[in-house]
């Protein structure tokens, strides 16, 4: 049911606008926002995607490279892109012609999740249904992501909301590409492996370690944690409801 994924995806568009209105009003303290973000991300490749993509490929020996193909690759568009200072603030605050090269970047990505669900419900109900929930949590923290990347820049708060807009609209151009492309299951589990690796480089090296950070005074630090934990059970729960037995 393809023609179902693009009104769907405007769910995806939802969660971008909504983590980034979050990291706007809670600027101060997006780490423990983040944490439970980075909880639901790195769960979602793990328990749902890449056994999915398992099942689809039919073997795990074939599907694991692809895990980390997509994890390295997701690594090295980030470095070119520069997604992601990891300068100190003074020196991220100099590249500010950054701007429009990282506003495509993270819209190209997000543009990546609107072609996975447009695929996914080509191929069956299910299945689309499985990657538009990864796809709306891992929404919901790259617009989280798009926001703290900017006002860690420039502290630019209308620069933050045109990237955001530039970001959130991007699924649903995707999702009308991956609409008109029909593909195999196999095929499909190769794309969901790629993606489970996209996940896992997020989820691991950008969000968990943003949010659990040391803190000079301690606050939130068990906060943090929990929200992470909860992000994993939430995760879990949805596995195992949708998954019964």
């Amino acid at each position: 049911m393809p023609e179902v994924a693009i009104p769907l995806a405007g769910l995806a568009v939802l969660a971008i606008f909504s983590g980034g209105a979050v990291a706007l009003r809670l600027a101060h303290s997006l780490p423990t926002v983040v944490a439970l973000s980075g909880g639901i991300v790195v769960a979602v490749a793990l328990l749902e995607i890449l056994p999915e993509a398992i099942e689809s490929i039919g073997d795990a020996h074939d599907a694991v490279p692809l895990v980390a193909l997509g994890f390295v690759a997701f690594f090295l568009l980030e470095r070119v892109l520069v997604l992601h200072h990891r300068d100190d603030p003074e020196e991220a605050r100099a590249h500010g012609r950054v701007g429009v090269l990282g506003a495509v970047g993270l819209s190209l990505h997000t543009f990546t999740d609107g072609v996975g669900i447009g695929l996914a419900f080509s191929v069956n109900v299910e299945t689309g249904l499985l990657v538009l929930l990864a796809v709306v949590s891992h929404g919901f923290a790259d617009g989280l992501n798009t926001v703290s990347f900017v006002l860690s820049q420039s502290g630019d708060r209308t620069r933050a909301k045109r990237w955001l807009r530039i970001d959130a609209f991007a699924p649903l151009a995707g999702a009308v590409v991956g609409s008109l492309i029909s593909v195999s299951d196999q095929t499909l589990g190769y794309f969901l492996a790629l993606y489970a690796g996209f996940f896992l480089y997020m989820g691991a090296t950008d969000l968990l370690p943003a949010a659990h950070a040391h803190e000079h005074d301690g606050s939130g630090s068990w906060l943090r944690v929990a929200l992470t934990v909860a992000g994993f059970c939430a995760i879990y729960a949805i596995t195992l409801i949708g998954h019964p037995g």
